[in-house]
């Protein structure tokens, strides 16, 4: 019997990695004889650079660039096993976490740093370029990431504009020249993990939505939606390009639109592309069973999360999918219409959120020992 576990991480208790390694023990003492394949699993966010490297036997690698702030800060990236790709996740630069409560203010911040993750990535010798731009602190449009790989943006005096290029200085811009951007992003092929469709900017923008997440006021708001509009529309003039209407142009910050000034870019579901490079596809094809899960199983679970993702998968080759999860919201059932067969919560007994997310390891055992108990009885011959 084969099982193919593919799970994303349990927040702020497992990592993808340590949740396979625990549904493992737990089906194990049921069936030891049993083939296991474990396929850590990411959405696109936190956590998607580990997978990737787990998944393809690759590496972490190091790097100092410049955090929101403009202070430098250590980051990291990852690389494949055969050296051809880099994952990169924007947060690892230019991240929510990395700037204090008190000091986030998105009209300060800048993307700078995770324009010198590629950079480094690019240095590995990488071709293609995985990155997720999730959690990110910053609502530039990505013009602090675009300064890093070379490109060059001007005042009104003509003046050439510094290093750092935040929200609130994208109204400095008058015009923009990419003539001098970094000539290996012509020979790299990048796939953006982007799990929302917003556009730049208006009521459903990058400010509007996701500004106040980031310390922005509505007045900030306001100011920074603006600034996105006349940075879109300098690059509409001066590049021919459309950066303000494409679905999740608005995302991180805009950042999904500062991108697709590149060549040869793709947005895609983060977990699509997740389930493409860890080529989930070839192990559930003749697996017996698929077993997956996250933290929390909710309605949300049917958009871009990784259960339903998996499950997906495995439904194109017919195979039962069971999902373990650490909460389940009242409207889960519906991922029930979605591939999964049976979710399972692994709580076994109430008490506060940091014993429960302390005990996650011991009660996904626990939780893949029943589960292998229900697989043992739908068994003909036990």
């Amino acid at each position: 019997m084969k099982i193919v576990i593919a799970p994303d991480s349990f927040k702020e208790s497992l990592s993808a990695a340590e949740a396979a390694n625990a549904l493992e023990t737990g089906l194990k003492t049921v069936f030891p004889h049993a083939q296991y394949v474990k396929i850590p699993m990411a959405d696109g966010g936190e956590g998607t650079v580990q997978s990737l490297v787990d998944a393809t036997q690759g590496k972490l690698a190091a790097a100092e660039v410049t955090a929101p702030c403009g202070n430098r800060t250590a980051a990291f990236f990852g690389i494949s096993g055969n050296g051809q790709t880099a994952f990169i996740e924007m947060a690892a630069a230019s991240g929510l976490h990395l700037v204090p409560n008190g000091q986030r203010n998105p009209l300060a911040a800048t993307s700078y740093g995770t324009g010198e993750l590629i950079l480094a990535a690019l240095d590995s010798g990488a071709g293609k370029i995985i990155l997720g731009i999730g959690g990110s602190a910053t609502n530039d449009g990505g013009a602090g990431m675009l300064q890093a790989l070379g490109a060059r943006f001007f005042d009104r005096s003509g003046c050439l504009i510094p290093a750092g290029l935040a929200g609130g200085s994208l109204a400095d811009i008058a015009r923009v020249d990419f003539s001098q951007l970094d000539h290996r992003l012509h020979h790299t092929a990048f796939e953006i993990a982007c799990d929302v469709n917003n556009p730049l900017c208006g009521g459903r923008g990058a400010s509007a939505v996701f500004g106040p997440q980031k310390g922005a006021t509505p007045e900030m708001i306001a100011v920074l939606d603006q600034n996105l509009r006349h940075y879109a529309d300098i690059i509409q003039r001066d590049l021919h390009l459309d950066i303000a209407s494409p679905a999740g142009s608005g995302a991180a910050g805009g950042m999904g639109g500062g991108l697709l000034t590149l060549p040869n870019v793709q947005l895609k579901a983060g977990v699509e592309i997740v389930i493409d490079a860890v080529k989930l596809a070839q192990q559930v094809r003749d697996a017996d069973w698929v077993i997956t899960g996250e933290g929390r199983i909710d309605a949300q679970s049917i958009t871009g999360k990784t259960p339903v993702g998996v499950a997906r998968t495995a439904k194109r080759f017919h195979k039962p999918v069971i999902a373990v999860a650490g909460s389940l919201r009242e409207d889960y059932e519906v991922v029930y219409e979605h591939g999964i067969d049976a979710v399972f919560p692994i709580i076994r007994q109430a008490g506060a959120l940091p014993e429960t997310l302390a005990g996650g390891y011991a009660n996904l055992v626990s939780a893949a020992q029943n589960i292998a108990r229900l697989i043992r009885l739908h068994q003909p011959h036990r």
